[in-house]
């Protein structure tokens, strides 16, 4: 059965829409134009887009600019998109050119039909609410897509930065069941001095603790929005009244505490602090991967590696070895990291190649910065719950590799001093001793003084002694 379609025009000319479409030909356009990613907007930026429009709307009207009736059919309209209604409507690719005039316009043509239809009109009849005189009334895509794009960085970060701290208190909770196991230190993965386990997982949580603060900081960047400037920053087609009220107005929706950008040719064509926020997720991406690199060395073997450490057994790990088990969770949130890093650097790029008065690469900033948040977020959350929870600690494994290390020679250098310290830990290698059983064979400490000196669990706290004169 063929589809009813209507006729609309805009500037380009007359195309068919389907009949039935709350979208309208300036969307249609951008559909056939942009087939790029298959995924349309972000479904938290339609909705706080359509808050954008709403709060424009109230502002309007209480302006006197735009008939109450009319306002309160935009208002309907755009309670509705919040709520989630019309999610199909809005059609256009994620990434597209214009700097975001193509979503702009979508969310214009939806809210405008369903304005109409609140007012008995019919869609595709622009007669009552057109989507550019009414809807987009005192705006510029410029400054609406901008705004909305932070409304959705702030709304994103708070499921994420929840993670981040169920993932701090875990770390926390094991560093304390794991605080009275000792084992080796490594740098460079060469056996390096005694530590505890425990001081091993608190270090991560204090790690995850400064990510958490950090993005907490950079999402403050967020609530200073550009709404009012419309094209450039003038504020060109606004109103006075318009202009002071709007941003109060969208800041009473959405809860938030938006302040207006006291340069608003600043905020219109700069990008840093979306620059700033992704710098941030990227630093919580490098540390998430730098943890997960130990946790699968300190897991690995079972038998031939480290083997200081069991994850939790998630799934079959080869096609081909029988009983293989695989470290995916840490592998997983790696993978996540390097997406990550690498939408970092995409949003870097397209924030660097703005020009003049205006940035018009925003479709990709948002979608890779949205990207990210999201993608971390499932990431921190499956290492918590499939990974950190369930970790376990192999204690008499560790405690032989202290015992067998030469790592605690260093201990002797402020008795015995660098070059003997250094050729006793030759020695002990060399001979398969023990570092204690070279200095007792060459009687340069008395038992007594040598189980005092090396004392593994001493060394792994900061204390202070009196060193011998050399």
């Amino acid at each position: 059965m063929t589809e009813e379609m209507r006729m609309e025009s805009d500037s380009i000319g007359t195309m068919e829409v389907p009949k039935e479409a709350y979208y309208g030909v300036q969307a249609l356009r951008a559909k056939q134009n942009f087939p790029i990613t298959g995924q349309s907007l972000h479904p938290v930026f339609i909705r706080n887009l359509a808050k954008v429009k709403k709060a424009a709307a109230q502002s309007n009207r209480n302006a006197l600019a735009l008939p109450a009736d009319k306002a309160e059919a935009i208002i309907r309209a755009c309670d509705e998109v919040i709520r989630g209604c019309f999610a199909d409507e809005f059609i256009v690719d994620a990434i597209q050119g214009g700097a975001g005039t193509s979503a702009n316009m979508n969310m214009n043509e939806v809210l405008a039909n369903r304005a109409n239809e609140w007012m008995g009109g019919r869609k595709g009849d622009y007669s009552r609410i057109h989507p550019n005189d009414h809807v987009n009334m005192s705006q510029s895509t410029n400054d609406v897509i901008p705004t909305a794009g932070k409304l959705t960085v702030l709304e994103l970060l708070k499921p994420l930065l929840a993670e981040l701290d169920g993932l701090e208190r875990e770390l926390r909770i094991k560093a304390a069941e794991f605080d009275g196991i000792l084992k080796m230190g490594r740098t460079q993965l060469q056996d390096a001095v005694p530590m505890r386990l425990g001081q091993t997982f608190h270090a991560y949580a204090t790690m995850v603790k400064r990510d958490y603060e950090r993005l907490k900081e950079v999402r403050c960047e967020m609530f200073t929005v550009n709404l009012g400037g419309t094209a450039i920053g003038t504020a060109i087609n606004v109103s006075p009244a318009y202009l002071s009220n709007v941003v109060p107005t969208l800041a009473k929706i959405t809860g938030y505490p938006l302040k207006q950008a006291e340069d608003l040719f600043d905020a219109t064509e700069n990008l840093d602090g979306f620059v700033m926020v992704s710098g941030a997720l990227k630093a919580c991406a490098v540390d998430l991967s730098k943890m997960c690199n130990d946790l699968r060395l300190l897991s690995s073997g079972p038998r031939t590696g480290f083997g200081e450490i069991n994850l939790p057994a998630r799934q079959n790990g080869s096609s081909i070895m029988p009983g293989k088990v695989n470290p995916v969770i840490p592998e997983v949130v790696s993978q996540v990291a390097f997406h990550v890093i690498g939408n970092d650097t995409a949003i870097t790029m397209a924030a660097e190649a703005g020009q003049m008065e205006l940035n018009a690469f925003e479709p990709v900033v948002f979608y890779s910065l949205f990207d990210s948040i999201d993608t971390l977020k499932e990431a921190v959350e499956t290492l918590t719950k499939n990974c950190i929870h369930g970790i376990t600690a192999n204690e008499a494994h560790c405690r032989s590799l202290v015992d067998k290390s030469v790592g605690i020679s260093t201990a002797l250098c402020p008795y015995l001093g660098y070059k003997e310290s250094a050729d006793i830990a030759k020695t002990a290698l060399r001979e398969n001793k023990s570092v204690r059983e070279i200095v007792l064979e060459r009687k340069l400490m008395s038992e007594t003084d040598l189980e005092h000196v090396l004392n593994p669990e001493m060394m792994t706290e900061v204390h202070f002694e009196q060193r011998k004169a050399m």
